[in-house]
Formats: C-alpha cells, structure tokens, sequence
C-alpha cells in the first residue's frame, strides 16, 4: 500500500496544504509594477473577500440550476436504460453495454468540441434536421445554454452510470426476481418495487459522484463561453478559481476560494451520505 499513500500524499495532500498556505497570503506590486512583488500575509481576507464576491455567489447558483436539471436526468434514463438491459427480454446486452458506454470514452474536452461543432448554424446537420421540421432552436441563446451543456454531460456520463446501475441490479438474487414473478408482479412492477429498491446504495453512490462532479463543472462551458454569451467567464465556480488565478493572477483569493469549493463538496458528500443511511434503513 506504499506507494498509494506516497501518490496520495504528493497530489492531493501536498497541494490541499500548500493551497492553504497561499490563501493566506496576498500579492503587491510597487512602482507600478516594476518595483517587484512582494508577498502580504492578510490572514482569511482571502476568504472573506471570496464569499462577499457576487460573480462567485452566482456561480454556485448557476450550478445549484445545473444539478436540478442535470441530476434528474441523468440518474433517470441511465436507470431506465439499465433497466431495459438487465430485462430478461433484452437481447445483445453485452453490445448495448459497450455501445451505451462508448461516449465516456471520449475525453471530455473532445466531446466538448465535437458538440459545439453539432451547435453551430451553417455547420451542423443537427440544426438542418431542426430547420427541414419547421423549428428553430438556439443552442447559444440566453436560456438554450445551460440546456446544452446539459445534453454534453449527460451524453458523457449516462453510459458510464447505466453500467454501474446494471452491475447493481446483476447483484440481485435470482430467487427474489423469481419469487416476485410467481407472486404475479409484471416486469414493470417488479423493476419499481424490486429491482429499484435492493439497488439504493448503488443509486446513492451514483447520486453523490454525480453531485461532486457537477460542481467542479468547467470544460464544457469553459468552451461554449465563447459562443454563448450568457455564459460569463465566472459562470462556475471552476471557471472562476480558473479566472481569477490565471486572468486576475490573484493567486490567493483563488487558493481560498478553491478550499471553500472543497469545502461545499465536502458538506454535500455528508449530506448524501446521511440522506442514503435513511433512505436505506427506511
């Protein structure tokens, strides 16, 4: 187990204390930039000028938007899906399998880029499909984008959890699908009341990586800002660590801010695990 820890120490507990340690200090510059830098010790007014910043409290709010219409979705139709597979009907399951999960991998940035190609006017055969139909849509529009970043995550990561769902449901005794089956429970009945419920810890655990990937959101509308304009360069929480470190080169607001991300993704896992506990024991 050595060289696990040492990996674990060198890339995430090294750099968790070393961005601890640069949030709590802030960079000047003299004569007007060429007399140096030098570096301030402000103690959290990092922090405190990270969570009085509007464009960072509006980023949680877009994401807050994001998860409600994301998570829903996602978790439903890959259920759905691995539902359908698992069906003692279903045939060809292992080609569905590697045909559901082929979109995840493909790296995110490259799916990102591939959609935007299918996005844009004049190049897509998506939009000629939608114009020959009599409709329009605007996939950079003011209220279409969050919808199309949308449609890039999920097209990634449904696939990815219907295989974790479906390994969920393999699980499942035989005998207890049988025992339903003879008691007269239809395939819908026993996927509602049977096969769904023995399943939660593997729904709770898609639902929590889902959650803690969704907040740390960045690729796909890092790209897409540059043709959506509703999406800012702070539209996420991400993107704004990004802005302020590499655009702004406050590197200690963004040291902060980076920890209070790390933070709510760490309240959020608690939340979801005692939401999971009580749903289990229930």
């Amino acid at each position: 187990m050595l060289p696990f820890f040492v990996l674990f120490l060198a890339v995430t507990i090294a750099p968790i204390v070393y961005a601890g340690w640069m949030s709590l200090f802030r960079e000047e510059t003299s004569g007007l930039g060429f007399g140096g830098t030098e570096r301030v010790f402000t103690g959290i007014e990092n922090f405190t000028r990270a969570l009085t910043d509007d464009q960072f409290q509006a980023s949680f709010g877009h994401i807050a938007l994001y998860c409600a219409l994301y998570i829903p979705i996602m978790i439903g139709v890959s259920l759905g899906l691995a539902l359908l597979v698992d069906s003692a009907l279903a045939r060809a399951k292992r080609f569905f399998q590697i045909a559901f999960y082929m979109p995840h991998a493909v790296p995110g940035l490259v799916a990102s880029v591939v959609w935007i190609f299918l996005y844009t006017p004049g190049l897509s055969p998506v939009h000629s499909l939608i114009e020959g139909l009599g409709a329009s849509w605007n996939f950079f529009g003011e209220d279409e984008a969050i919808w199309s970043i949308i449609n890039i995550s999920a097209w990634q990561w449904i696939g990815y959890n219907m295989i974790i769902f479906y390994a969920g449901l393999q699980a499942i005794p035989g005998e207890t699908i049988e025992a339903a089956r003879v008691d007269g429970a239809g395939a819908l009945r026993t996927a509602l009341q049977i096969k769904i419920p023995m399943i939660r810890p593997t729904v709770m655990l898609t639902l929590l990586f889902t959650i803690v990937g969704a907040i740390q959101l960045f690729d796909a509308p890092q790209l897409l800002m540059k043709y959506a304009n509703s999406l800012g360069a702070e539209w996420s929480p991400t993107m704004f660590i990004y802005a302020t470190a590499f655009q702004r080169h406050d590197y200690g607001m963004a040291a902060a801010s980076s920890l209070l991300l790390a933070l709510v993704a760490g309240l959020l896992s608690f939340g979801v695990t005692k939401l999971g506990n009580r749903w289990k024991e229930s």
